[in-house]
């Protein structure tokens, strides 16, 4: 079983792990904050002082930070991932970033033999707890399905979209479906409040309708308990 490499211990990238090592695969972990590593720790992973040493024995690297200066830093960093990274591994990035950044990356991990692979997730943190996340992906076909057991055991589905790149811009797309149908749930909601409507008889008829959609269903829901935690950081999209 493929040893991985796990870069960046966010609320999603820990969930993730979580799951890596459930299904068994050796994972050294490394954050660039200290201190998020305790329960992955107790569930076998191991932990590096630096990207760079934590690469060094993987077959797989996997990147999961919060943006495109993060990536810059994780990756390009002095002691970055591509300091210890090294011919005929793989690198996955998971992280939500512009197509230029990610091409960038694919170009530097290229040069040094390494494949790479643009795969930013949909779903948030229930979703990356429960291995229920859905993936695009962008790079060579072979590759892909290559690391295919390793999607499979954070996933619900994978959509293989074509070059590398093509993940990236994919994510880019549903990011802006979802920003606009939360836009839309807002004054919705707002307007019914209104107009004195019941805001669980409104999601009613939201679920029979055709513009149901389970981020209605779910936001919708948050909004009636009047629960306004972050699921997912409006920066990070």
């Amino acid at each position: 079983m493929k040893k991985i490499a796990f870069l960046g211990l966010g609320i999603m990238g820990q969930n993730v792990t979580a799951n890596l090592l459930k299904a068994g695969y050796d994972v050294t972990v490394y954050n660039r904050t200290p201190g998020k590593a305790g329960r992955l720790l107790a569930a076998g992973a191991k932990e590096a002082a630096t990207a760079r040493e934590a690469v060094a024995g993987a077959d797989v690297i996997m990147i999961m930070v919060s943006d495109d200066a993060a990536v810059n830093a994780m990756v390009f960093g002095e002691n970055g991932a591509l300091a210890g990274a090294h011919a005929g591994q793989i690198a996955i990035d998971l992280t939500t970033i512009d197509p230029k950044t990610s091409l960038k990356e694919c170009a530097a991990f290229n040069a040094k033999g390494i494949e790479f692979l643009d795969a930013p997730v949909f779903g948030s943190k229930a979703e990356s707890r429960d291995a229920g996340l859905w993936i695009v992906i962008g790079g060579k076909k072979e590759v892909y399905e290559s690391v295919l057991p390793i999607f499979k055991v954070i996933s619900a589905t994978t959509h293989y979209m074509g070059e590398n790149g093509k993940g990236a811009a994919m994510k880019l797309v549903g990011n802006m479906i979802v920003a606009y149908q939360l836009h839309a749930l807002g004054e919705a909601m707002t307007l019914a409040e209104k107009a004195g409507l019941n805001p669980r008889d409104v999601l009613g008829v939201f679920e029979v309708t055709d513009f149901k959609s389970p981020i209605l269903s779910g936001v919708g829901d948050a909004l009636c308990r009047r629960d306004f935690s972050p699921s997912f950081y409006l920066k990070l999209m």
